[in-house]
């Protein structure tokens, strides 16, 4: 349960102060409500200026009966609790998630007629309402709908709005309630096909095999004792020499890494909506962050802006078993809501990268210019692997037929990377992620058999 705090359920009721009680009585006036008063009063004035004294009492009941049920619906005493459970929490642009919503009489009397409704964003569709019938002391009604949006990003929902009414529908009153609830749409992930990009298997390089060769599996390197650490561990030549329990460590084999860059100048692309070239660049970065973390890469997502998640730890990556949940769940929360930078430039993320071999580098790139497409070559230099989207701009580089556009720049900037180093793909409107995926693994294959590389590489 989500609501005024994890499993507490936030509560409306209807004691407020006098200050103002008349005036939101009053405001709460149906049409009905209003047609009857201004009835009545119209009847009350006649009948003085015509001295009918009968009209006069028909007036008073109309414009009386308005008012006394405004009053006992702003007198009303009920009390209940409210709470809204969301599933999932974070749903995938396109899928839906299903919001149950929950309300408990926690007063000692039944309540009347309730009609609830929960406030949502008009992307994720028409604002949800139920009537409840009268609910029993200590009673509970639950009731569920469902929410779509074909966006990706954060969205509020809430706070839940009870709406109380008389039982001639002359007045009706809404009592919120305090809580909220947001709902993540994260980019769609398309799966990925195990190519040879990065040429390592499983996540490890070749620098494990090196260090077995040398030192072997039991190679080990020795620390103080944990609580909870196998005594068949202590070393206790060591123990003696340090006077304290000292255990073998066994060395660990270093993970490749992964780096994936996402474009996010708003220069670089054109139109917006679900099916625009950045969206589609938002969404393959996605595919390819969750595809290397389930292959056991250490990953992390740089944009052009220079900043990376899941952070500046002492090496930037996250990516370990017990943590590749929490870092794929921080990286697809910080795709939900990226938008385009006011950047000219790659200049910032290319300061990162060039700080040391950071392995595989996986590039989503909208226009380039000539001065830009230099840059992007230039990370190529410390990279152990480049591979290059670079969006089409909806198709600007394109003929209508689909060839390229010779007068457009996109080819030469294509021959930049790779006469880099980089494997670069053009990407063109509705591409499948999947294909570029498999083709840049044929491509830089090709490039490996004619350069006469040797071709024994595991699957990324």
């Amino acid at each position: 349960m989500t609501t005024g705090g994890p499993g507490q359920p936030s509560t409306a009721h209807g004691e407020k102060s006098e200050k103002g009680g008349a005036r939101t009585a009053l405001a709460g006036l149906t049409t009905r409500g209003r047609s009857f008063l201004a009835a009545g009063v119209a009847a009350a004035i006649c009948a003085y200026v015509l001295g009918q004294p009968d009209l006069l009492r028909v007036g008073l009941l109309l414009a009386a009966l308005p008012l006394i049920c405004a009053a006992v619906v702003y007198r009303t005493r009920y009390r209940v609790a409210g709470s809204r459970r969301l599933a999932p929490a974070r749903v995938p642009a396109g899928s839906e998630a299903r919001v149950h919503l929950r309300m408990d009489n926690v007063s000692r009397l039944p309540t009347g007629l309730l009609m609830l409704q929960d406030r949502v964003p008009y992307v994720l569709g028409p604002r949800p309402r139920f009537v409840l019938d009268r609910v029993e002391a200590g009673g509970r009604r639950e009731v569920s709908y469902r929410v779509r949006s074909d966006l990706r990003g954060r969205y509020p929902l809430g706070p839940l709005q009870l709406r109380l009414s008389d039982p001639f529908g002359m007045c009706e009153l809404t009592r919120a309630f305090s809580t909220y609830d947001t709902l993540t749409v994260i980019p769609r992930v398309e799966p990925l096909s195990p190519v040879r990009l990065s040429g390592e298997a499983k996540g490890y390089g070749d620098g494990r095999l090196r260090a077995l060769a040398l030192a072997g599996e039991d190679d080990v390197i020795p620390r103080g004792y944990r609580y909870g650490d196998d005594l068949r561990r202590v070393h206790w030549r060591l123990t003696a020499r340090y006077g304290e329990l000292m255990v073998r460590r066994e060395e660990q084999p270093q993970r490749s890494r992964c780096t994936v860059l996402l474009d996010t100048r708003g220069l670089a692309y054109q139109g917006a909506g679900p099916d625009s070239a950045f969206e589609w660049a938002v969404s393959g970065a996605a595919s390819v962050l969750v595809h290397m973390l389930e292959r056991g890469f250490s990953v992390r997502l740089l944009t052009d802006t220079g900043n990376s998640v899941p952070g500046e730890g002492s090496d930037g990556f996250a990516g370990a078993s017990q943590e590749s949940a929490d870092a794929a769940g921080l990286m697809m929360d910080t795709l939900a809501v990226v938008d385009h930078s006011d950047g000219t430039g790659l200049s910032r993320a290319y300061d990162v990268l060039r700080g040391g071999n950071e392995g595989l580098l996986v590039a989503f790139l909208g226009d380039l210019d000539e001065e830009q497409a230099a840059v992007a070559a230039k990370m190529r230099q410390r990279s152990g692997g480049a591979v290059a989207f670079l969006l089409d701009g909806d198709g600007r580089g394109r003929e209508p037929n689909g060839a390229p556009d010779p007068m457009n720049g996109q080819e030469e900037r294509l021959r930049m990377l790779r006469e880099a180093g980089w494997t670069a793909l053009s990407v063109p409107r509705g591409a499948s992620l999947n294909e570029l995926w498999r083709q840049a693994d044929r491509e830089r294959a090709g490039v490996m058999t004619a350069s006469g590389t040797n071709g024994g590489e595991g699957r990324s």
